[in-house]
């Protein structure tokens, strides 16, 4: 749902409530949807995979990243629905195992659900939940193509790799874990190009980094409030 993200991201302010983006969906209608029932439909599949609300961390801190880096955008949407959707995140097992220039279809996503999750969808649902996976996947950049999917590497920005490395964080990672971590593992790059990325978004003040050796310590004083860093169990 990139385009449609993009496309009412443009239209709500910064401090629009999810309340303010159902309104823009639904009655101003501006995704275009040409229902009533699809506006209703597309703003739950928003809510659903992005919260839209900025209360919420992750989408908050989504959008100061949108804003900061229009490049980042399609890593950014992707990691903000893998914080939020389990499926779609244990579909990435699946995408990163395969190297690039390896071509995968909707059939190989069926076969992943079924080994993965046997019995649990039935043929119609498994085949819908494989391809709305694979065009979420192309869509982040990590494929090419539209039925036969060959697989590439993603577009990585500074702004990419602060906002992975911040999801880590959220979730109580610190050090060389935080850089080893699933959430590292979805930039498709290797640790020492993380840090890489780390320390130049540093220098954009995103976040604190100092390293030596395999010694690391990172923090996100700059975008995240001290409740937030207190909830992830992380330092004042």
């Amino acid at each position: 749902m990139l385009v449609d993200l993009t496309t009412l991201l443009e239209s709500a302010p910064l401090t629009a409530k999810r309340e303010d983006c159902h309104r823009l969906i639904v009655e101003e209608n501006v995704l275009g949807k040409k229902t009533t029932s699809n506006r209703w439909l597309t703003a739950r599949h928003l809510t659903d995979l992005y919260a839209l609300d900025p209360s919420v961390t992750v989408f908050r801190l989504l959008r100061h990243f949108w804003s900061a880096d229009p490049a980042a955008r399609p890593m950014i949407a992707l990691l903000c629905a893998n914080s939020r959707d389990a499926l779609l995140r244990m579909s990435a097992r699946r995408v990163l195992e395969a190297r690039p220039g390896q071509v995968l279809t909707s059939g190989d996503f069926v076969e992943f659900f079924e080994h993965e999750l046997p019995g649990r969808f039935s043929d119609t649902m498994q085949l819908s939940l494989a391809q709305n996976v694979a065009a979420t996947w192309t869509q982040a950049g990590f494929f090419t193509g539209k039925r036969a999917k060959e697989r590439v590497r993603p577009i990585v920005t500074p702004a990419v790799a602060a906002y992975t490395l911040a999801l880590g964080f959220l979730c109580g990672l610190r050090g060389q874990l935080l850089l080893e971590s699933f959430w590292a593992r979805l930039l498709d790059v290797s640790c020492d190009q993380v840090v890489q990325f780390a320390q130049e978004a540093a220098k954009r003040e995103w976040l604190d980094f100092k390293g030596a050796g395999k010694v690391f310590e990172i923090n996100f004083k700059q975008v995240l409030t001290p409740q937030e860093i207190q909830s992830s169990h992380g330092p004042d």
